[in-house]
């Protein structure tokens, strides 16, 4: 039977075991249990959160959450934690490799994370960041990294930056099979073309952005992502399309909320933006940890003779 890759708008039936197998399983992974007859599992496969769970939740009125995440732990931990979506950012460039900005990470540099998030998450949707100068040139450039993505970054979707210009771009990544979440407002990787860190969608500004959502939501982008949005912009911008919206510093109104993990953690230090609010001190705990152990181990505390062969 033919297929298409274009999404369908009518919410798929419930979901089935891959038809082809799922590789092998997670090490350490529950079985399901047999039924009384001994002959078939009781137990249903873990749901998986997909594209259309997110747009569901919109037309259910409900709200997901959505944390960065760059590593095989945090993966893991937001996971278990029930968080319904991991974006692989482009912020790693200045919260794992040390930059100042977004602007120099690589896609090669995303990649091994993007595998570590993927292969670590069992229930998440895991998003990836197409960097600065990855998508940009051409849609043909932008389908060949959301591929890469997909393929040897094992993400389920991919991230791109920008407004109503790039709705050809978005309509020829999802015909290739590349789900996109699209990302308006401020969109850190045109830093400098927009000035600096500015709000944006303001007064008259806000049909501007009004305009980018439904262009990219037409052209197939299954969510739209706003960051630094005034709160009663950012409604009007939900209310314009059918697709969920995720905020980051865009009020309440959106389905779901997206946070930098170190920041929510409190991991990172210095000046937060407003719209960050830190859920723990891991900095002072980690700091606490690595003084109490550096002064054990130069007054011979540690290693003790329980930790010896």
């Amino acid at each position: 039977m033919a297929t298409s890759k274009s999404p369908d708008s009518s919410m798929p039936a419930a979901e089935v075991t891959a038809p082809y197998g799922n590789g092998p399983s997670a090490a350490g992974a529950a079985q399901p249990a047999a039924s009384a007859a001994g002959t078939e599992p009781s137990r249903k496969p873990a749901a998986k959160i997909r594209t259309h769970h997110l747009r569901q939740a919109k037309l259910n009125g409900e709200r997901f959450a959505m944390l960065t995440a760059y590593d095989q732990y945090t993966a893991e931990i937001f996971d278990q934690a029930g968080i319904e979506v991991l974006l692989v950012g482009d912020s790693a460039s200045n919260n794992v490799f040390g930059n100042e900005t977004s602007l120099p990470v690589t896609v090669d540099e995303l990649l091994p994370l993007c595998r570590a998030v993927t292969r670590s998450a069992r229930r998440a949707l895991v998003v990836a960041d197409l960097p600065f100068g990855s998508y940009e040139v051409s849609a043909q450039q932008a389908v060949a990294t959301g591929v890469r993505f997909l393929k040897e970054g094992l993400a389920h979707a991919v991230k791109i930056e920008g407004g109503k210009f790039y709705a050809e771009t978005v309509r020829a990544m999802v015909q290739a099979g590349i789900p996109v979440m699209a990302h308006i407002g401020f969109t850190p990787q045109s830093e400098h073309a927009l000035g600096g860190y500015r709000v944006q969608g303001r007064g008259d500004d806000a049909q501007r952005l009004i305009d980018d959502a439904v262009a990219l939501a037409d052209a197939g982008a299954f969510c739209v992502l706003m960051e630094m949005v005034p709160a009663e912009t950012a409604a009007a911008v939900d209310a314009a399309v059918d697709v969920p919206t995720v905020g980051i510093g865009a009020g309440n109104a959106t389905t779901g909320q997206v946070l930098v993990w170190q920041d929510m953690a409190g991991l990172r230090g210095g000046r937060m933006a407003k719209f960050v609010r830190q859920y723990a001190d891991l900095r002072t705990s980690l700091s606490d940890a690595a003084k109490a152990y550096g002064e054990d181990v130069r007054s011979g505390q540690f290693p003790g003779p329980e930790h010896s062969f």
